[in-house]
């Protein structure tokens, strides 16, 4: 089992729009950075649990937890020209983009925002807390979940 966070920002799609969806299940799309598609692609497997963080937002932070529901698998938004992820160079022969479906698991009472984040150095390390990061998937250690779940 590995561990994870996943960023959205809420007005896009939040964890109650991951909450209203049929099965409380929904892919993970539209994501445009290779080494969170490498994530996707090559290490998340079905039961890895994920935090999900809401971001550019006016209290970002983890609000629950999801897991992988389904292993990555090629994006099709990047080859429907409607989308607004299209990527021209997207083919069926050559996808170049990947998804994983996550599930809901639950929310949290309260945000663990990302001031609250920072301020311990149990999370020192942390790959959302890097200064400049922003990438929209990162790994997260066994003891880094355990802190955090004891914050929730």
């Amino acid at each position: 089992m590995q561990y994870w966070l996943m960023k959205s920002e809420p007005d896009v799609f939040g964890i109650d729009d991951l909450m209203a969806r049929p099965k409380q299940t929904e892919p993970w799309d539209g994501v445009r950075n290779y080494q969170a598609r490498n994530m996707m692609r090559d290490q998340m497997q079905v039961g890895d649990q994920v935090f999900f963080y809401h971001s550019n937002c006016a209290e970002p932070g983890i609000v629950g937890i999801m897991q992988v529901a389904k292993a990555g698998y090629p994006d099709v938004t990047a080859q429907d020209p409607d989308s607004k992820y299209h990527d021209p160079k997207a083919t069926a022969d050559n996808p170049r983009w990947y998804r994983v479906d996550v599930k809901f698991v639950r929310k949290f009472p309260r945000t663990i925002t990302l001031n609250e984040l920072k301020q311990h150095a149990q999370l020192d390390g942390m790959a959302v807390l890097a200064r400049g990061n922003r990438l929209s998937i990162t790994p997260v250690s066994k003891a880094q979940w355990d802190f955090i779940l004891a914050l929730a």
